[in-house]
């Protein structure tokens, strides 16, 4: 039987999505898509909740450990909710723990620069199949596919969520670049955004290997499941097409010469940026940014995204 959590999560996301359908493409420039005045440090504090989130899917699903396994004593706080080791093939095993590894030094070196203390909070983060596959059955229009989606079941069910993930980092990285003041900071922001592009870029890659086999045991392939999922996340975020399945109309494609999309990007092949609220309405699935639930169930960490929930910024 479902968790009623899941239940809840699942119905909240439905009504999101069906109430952003409307104005996806029209708000890009309205304040709920512009950024929310802060510091360079609540900019980067409010980036550490993904990428806390991102080292501790990655490395549970390759190798079933968490960050403080590889780095000891270097977060604290709840255990991911419904952390599996998922079904790889060894060679998407390695690539999927090296990029887990590669976020653990992300965040050491946001600790070696004073930015954060140690061992870091985390806020409460959910890695379960039921968090994503709510996502899912959004996205092909069913209350529960048959079987329920479990993204650990496979090599594309899985990457398919990983890239999605990966690139509100570099997405919101790619925002806040340009803001941060101090040249020491910056050129470490610029770091890590650019490491974290390249990941993304792996993931996408790997996904793109198989685009066309057909995602066990459904009849879609890799990528519908790609294009179908990105949709409910521009939904959600309300600002705009900025997540790209893998496959796109050749007016799409870069300089309209392809159809491939392995390096998603505007008109002008530049990367997408997302800033704070609307990054909060896709991970929280509720299309508000004050109201958590989705893969935050207990919301974001930091004083910025308090200060977008006391002044009630959706």
């Amino acid at each position: 039987m479902a968790n009623p959590s899941c239940l809840l999560y699942a119905f909240l996301l439905l009504v999101a999505f069906q109430s952003t359908m409307i104005n996806a493409n029209t708000v890009i420039h309205t304040p709920q898509c512009r950024p929310v005045a802060a510091s360079s440090n609540e900019k980067i504090i409010f980036s550490v909740n993904l990428l806390l989130y991102q080292a501790q899917f990655l490395l549970h699903a390759s190798i079933g450990v968490g960050i403080n396994d590889v780095s000891p004593g270097l977060v604290q706080g709840p255990a991911p909710i419904g952390a599996t080791t998922a079904n790889f093939s060894n060679s998407v095993r390695r690539v999927i723990e090296e990029v887990g590894l590669v976020t653990v030094g992300h965040l050491r070196a946001l600790v070696q620069a004073e930015i954060l203390d140690a061992p870091i909070t985390s806020p409460l983060i959910d890695v379960s199949a039921e968090a994503y596959a709510a996502f899912v059955n959004v996205a092909f229009n069913v209350s529960t596919l048959t079987p329920p989606f479990n993204i650990y079941a496979n090599s594309p069910s899985f990457v398919a969520a990983a890239k999605g993930f990966s690139a509100f980092i570099q997405q919101y990285y790619a925002g806040i670049i340009p803001s941060i003041v101090g040249n020491d900071l910056q050129q470490l922001v610029t770091g890590i955004g650019l490491s974290q592009a390249v990941g993304l870029g792996v993931l996408r890659t790997l996904l793109n290997d198989v685009i066309n086999s057909t995602v066990q045991p459904y009849t879609f392939t890799a990528a519908e499941l790609s294009n179908r999922t990105s949709e409910v996340v521009n939904q959600l975020g309300g600002c705009g097409v900025k997540a790209e399945g893998l496959i796109v109309p050749l007016q799409l494609g870069a300089e309209n010469r392809t159809t491939s999309n392995v390096v998603p990007a505007d008109v002008n092949s530049l990367a997408y940026v997302r800033f704070e609220r609307e990054i909060l309405r896709i991970v929280y699935g509720t299309g508000n940014a004050t109201m958590p639930g989705g893969l935050y169930p207990g919301g974001f960490i930091g004083s910025l995204n308090r200060r977008i929930r006391d002044l009630q910024l959706s």
